[in-house]
């Protein structure tokens, strides 16, 4: 099984910035909103102001349900932090209309699997169905685990987690990246971001019920683009 795709609890940037990380945003930490403030300056301050940060809004998982073709994105450039006020004021919108949400079908986790499934089958691995149903067996074809562990990710964003943040180191088709989780009670979201300060894209990634949060949490955090 190739368990060099991914690793939870792996050291990312922050370890750099804070002697323990995984404490540093604690509610009983008396520093935790200093801490907080410079770790998002440090996470997004220089992809957004280098045009490379997408702010990606998921929805569609409800009522315990985790099917990768039901999770919907819809992805935003974020240049400054008041397009993400922008952005939660047009999600709260469609939401009082009861309209349709931006999003994409099947191209988060839907697409990325039946296509590592079929380049597994190519390659002469059976993959029966009942590791095709069930994340927790997806390690055990090539690209499986980095699947996995984006499901876990946007699993805990949906439905909530008691860590209040987490570090992973994940390769993928893109290039290897860092996973920064937080669930605090300011607000709950991930920050995808090339590992080792390599150039490329992030992505800030968080549930649709967020986006209000999130938006008083970047303007507490004086992000300077």
């Amino acid at each position: 099984m190739p368990f060099t795709e991914a690793k939870e609890h792996a050291p990312g940037c922050l370890h750099q910035i804070f002697a323990e990380p995984y404490a540093a945003f604690d509610n009983g930490v008396p520093e935790r909103q200093l801490h907080l403030r410079i770790a998002l300056q440090a996470l997004l301050e220089a992809p957004m102001r280098e045009g490379r940060l997408t702010l990606r809004v998921i929805h569609g998982w409800e009522n315990g349900g985790c099917a990768p073709e039901d999770l919907r994105h819809g992805d935003h450039a974020l240049g400054k932090t008041a397009d993400l006020r922008a952005i939660a004021e047009r999600y709260q919108q469609a939401l009082d209309r009861l309209a349709p949400l931006p999003g994409e079908a099947d191209s988060l986790l839907a697409e990325p699997l039946a296509s590592a499934i079929a380049g597994a089958e190519a390659d002469g691995l059976e993959v029966d169905s009942e590791t095709r149903d069930n994340p927790a067996r997806w390690p055990a074809f090539p690209r499986g685990l980095s699947l996995y562990t984006f499901f876990k990710v946007y699993h805990r964003l949906t439905y909530g987690e008691d860590e209040a943040y987490r570090s992973i180191r994940c390769n993928t088709p893109e290039g290897s990246r860092e996973i920064h989780e937080f669930h605090l009670e300011e607000g709950e979201f991930a920050i995808v971001r090339p590992a080792a300060d390599e150039p490329g894209e992030c992505v800030l990634v968080l549930h649709v019920g967020q986006l209000e949060p999130l938006s008083e949490l970047l303007e507490m955090a004086h992000i300077r683009p």
